[in-house]
């Protein structure tokens, strides 16, 4: 739960440093990989919860 509060929090955190970017307040070259970097964990978390592992 507390794992997915702070990937939840760390999407939205990005996401505002990616606006101030846009308002060129921020180099959008460093914001943007971050933002993709958090939705890709998170997607990555999401996927591998309860997989099978084999035998």
């Amino acid at each position: 739960m507390l794992r997915t509060v702070l990937i939840i929090g760390m999407i939205v955190f990005f996401f505002f440093l990616n606006l101030l970017a846009m308002m060129h307040m921020l180099p959008i070259y460093i914001t943007s990989p971050l933002l993709f970097l958090s939705i890709l964990f998170a997607l990555y978390r999401l996927n591998h919860r309860k997989t099978f592992k084999g035998f």
